[in-house]
């Protein structure tokens, strides 16, 4: 989820100032029930799960163990019936109050066991009472991350804002089933995000099971990345969602598991794959978009419309739907790819904003395909909020995403690059989040992450800069445009990362922290990049795509490929050790710099058979006569030259891990001299004789190691020269931190 745009933008200013056919809904469900209580059947809590089926750990994070071969049904070659391996099925039929901001529906579930045990409970989601007090595990740890850091959803909930679901009914083959809300990650007893329905009858291994349910959701005002404002309503997150039953050798699990968190202030979601047919009851003037195909036109009821979308081989679904929109719509074609429909919707005053917004859609769906792989699905929809709905910016669904408004988005701006960055990250969560399918719960740099990196790679294809062209910027050097990498290198807290990146996302010091998962992935894989080259690094994201989509892969499975196409364990086992298990800082830096003439030493000598003594004043002589003799012979010889050859030392010292870096001399003729520092020692001192003095010594002097935590003390002159502290735009990253603090996450 890209949350930090809009915070981007506004810290940088105050610093500087499918392929299967679609299911059809074929039943009859009966109309929404009238507003009831919370049925009967639920009670407060339960502390473990039923059976012996146990939680996966509250504390899970980045897996180290990768899975086996067979995981979720195995790779996907394309030969099979359908795009994924379906897990479940979701047939809803819901209606929106657009005045009480309120949903009512019924939804028959189907899933099936793909363990080989009996499972006699099941575990829902209900996310949206996350929203409903200030008792539930997100109000929790807002309270706290926020106060460790800043973030997003931190608005004030008013009287009547607050939103919930309740659930009315849960049946299984006419029986009614009892449920009670559970604490997988032993959160507080105030929160009601998850639910276990134990059931009439057990699913037998192999076997699936139909509930059928009534549902009625209060979206609150938007808060974060759901709700409505005014009579705009993004609606996710919004119908009751069955946990992942994870089996071993998936993810790391070494038994059947149930991977079914809270609802967590900085976490998103994870959930198995299947089909959807969603039919939606709004008013006649009210424009609808959704995840999925829209099948056929909308069909009057009265004085509603009633819209039908359905899409297989996705894992969530989400609408948005708002009078007096407008739509723009293109089409997209690529290899591989089924021909694709693409629109934005958007309030009337951002039609600027939407012809951008549309541009950027079709280059990614370009890029992303070329790069990763065919795009499978036949839509994709984005959204622009209205002006005083930014939370509800910045969200992603599979084939549908919401992005953000830019008053001018003229050419060469910072809105124009926001806006482009912005749609192209949303996009490409529906490659990292969607078709990959990564727990973001617990491995959040799977999707945020690396989605960071690869939207930073189409954009430096597209040859785009960040401008940053305030006098405040040019007084400490910063030239503009900025290269998008160092950028991010920028915002990555380098020097002190309270929490590796493989974290899960909610075991971190801060929302500013959870924020780092973008920019420090990013760093760490520019510069895995520059290691592996850029060709390779390619390659092994296109068989990462190519093995695991629909199959939820961990960053072990990630760090398999990486080594399985490069060749090169040490340097990805290094990034990996360092970044994603670790919080290892590198901070290499010149400490010394010399360079003296190698002038004739006084003692006693033989020459020609003779010995003789030489001391310093015969020295004195002999170098004097030396000199005048070469001067007379150079008038015109540059500084730093002369009759004896030079003695150049440079000493080097590392406050941090290993890390290898170019060392590269420059000398008063315009020569250099170029080692690499790839040992473990803790300092080195490197010679060179040469008949010219040096000029200076630079660490890195390609500048492509971006994780250095501090690039000013790369390098060293003889002289003072100022220019050595501006040469990397991303060192005034130590007077941003007060900008870090402000940081959401994406």
């Amino acid at each position: 989820m890209q949350r930090m745009a809009r915070r981007f933008v506004t810290g940088l200013l105050v610093v500087a100032s499918c392929t299967a056919a679609p299911l059809v809904l074929a039943i009859q469900l009966p109309p929404p029930p009238s507003p009831q209580p919370a049925a009967a059947s639920s009670v407060a809590t339960a502390a473990m799960p039923a059976a012996d089926i146990p939680f996966a750990s509250a504390h899970a994070a980045a897996v180290k163990t990768p899975s086996a071969e067979n995981a979720w049904g195995g790779p996907r070659t394309g030969q099979e019936p359908t795009l994924s391996d379906r897990v479940v099925s979701y047939r809803i039929q819901a209606r929106l109050d657009p005045n009480a901001h309120t949903v009512d529906g019924q939804e028959q579930l189907t899933w099936r066991n793909r363990s080989a045990q009996p499972v006699s409970s099941v575990y829902l989601h209900l996310y949206l009472n996350a929203f409903q007090n200030e008792g539930s595990t997100f109000f929790t740890e807002r309270r706290t991350l926020a106060a460790h850091g800043g973030g997003r959803g931190l608005a004030t909930t008013k009287k009547g804002e607050w939103g919930f679901i309740d659930l009315r009914r849960v049946e299984q083959q006419g029986a009614t089933l009892k449920w009670e809300y559970v604490h997988p990650d032993g959160g507080p007893s105030t929160d009601t995000t998850v639910v276990r329905v134990d059931l009439a009858q057990p699913v037998p291994a192999g076997g699936s099971v139909t509930l059928n349910m009534d549902f009625h959701s209060q979206l609150p005002r938007v808060i974060e990345r759901t709700g409505y404002v005014g009579q705009f309503h993004l609606v996710g997150q919004w119908y009751p969602k069955i946990g992942v039953l994870e089996l071993a050798g998936e993810r790391g699990a070494t038994a059947p598991r149930w991977n079914v968190h809270e609802f967590h202030f900085a976490s998103e979601f994870y959930a198995d794959f299947g089909q959807f047919d969603v039919q939606l009851t709004v008013p006649k003037n009210y424009v609808v978009g959704a995840v999925g195909e829209q099948q056929g036109e909308p069909v009057a009821q009265g004085d509603d419309l009633v819209w039908h979308f359905a899409q297989d081989d996705v894992h969530d679904f989400a609408w948005v739907a708002a009078p007096a929109y407008l739509t723009m719509d293109t089409t997209w074609q690529g290899p591989g790819s089924p021909q694709v429909k693409v629109r934005v919707i958007y309030p009337p005053e951002y039609a600027v904003n939407a012809k951008q917004v549309l541009k950027a859609s079709t280059d990614s769906l370009t890029y992303f395909s070329n790069t990763l792989g065919p795009y499978p699905y036949k839509t994709v929809t984005a959204v622009i909020p209205p002006f005083n709905a930014d939370e509800a910016g910045g969200m992603e669904y599979p084939t549908f995403y919401t992005v953000d408004h830019y008053k001018s988005a003229q050419p060469g701006t910072l809105d124009e690059f926001m806006l482009d960055f912005v749609t192209i990250h949303e996009f490409g969560h529906g490659y990292f989040y969607g078709l990959l399918a990564s727990n973001e719960f617990e491995e959040p740099i799977l999707d945020e992450g690396l989605n960071e990196y690869w939207d930073q790679r189409m954009l430096r294809e597209r040859g785009q800069r960040v401008w940053l062209t305030t006098a405040f910027y040019r007084f400490f050097g910063v030239e503009a445009p900025t290269p998008v990498f160092m950028l991010e290198r920028m915002m990555a807290t380098l020097s002190k990362p309270a929490d590796p990146l493989g974290q899960n996302a909610w075991d971190r010091l801060s929302s500013s922290s959870y924020g780092t998962v973008y920019s420090r992935t990013a760093t760490a894989m520019h510069d895995l990049e520059e290691r592996l080259g850029k060709d390779v690094m390619e390659r092994a994201f296109r068989r990462y795509y190519q093995l695991w989509r629909y199959r939820h892969p961990s960053v072990a499975d990630l760090q398999a490929v990486l080594i399985e196409v490069s060749g090169k364990r040490h340097d990805v086992d290094q990034i990996f050790d360092q970044y994603v298990y670790g919080t290892d800082v590198v901070d290499n830096q010149i400490t010394e710099l010399t360079s003296e003439e190698v002038l004739p030493l006084p003692g006693s000598f033989v020459k020609g058979g003779t010995r003789a003594e030489v001391n310093a004043g015969d020295i004195d002589k002999i170098v004097r006569e030396k000199r005048d003799a070469w001067n007379k012979a150079n008038p015109n010889a540059k500084e730093g030259t002369g009759p004896y050859p030079f003695r150049t030392v440079v000493t080097v010292w590392r406050q941090g891990s290993q890390l290898g870096e170019k060392l590269r001399v420059t000398f008063a003729d315009g020569s250099t001299e170029n080692v690499r520092w790839d040992d473990d020692r803790r300092w080195a001192r490197f010679e060179f004789i040469k008949p010219v003095r040096a000029v200076s010594a630079e660490l890195d002097p390609e500048r492509v190691v971006y994780l250095d935590a501090d690039k000013i003390n790369d390098s060293r002159t003889l002289k003072a020269n100022g220019s050595a502290s501006r040469r990397w735009t991303s060192d005034i990253a130590h007077l941003l931190q007060g900008f870090y603090a402000i940081l959401g996450t994406l």
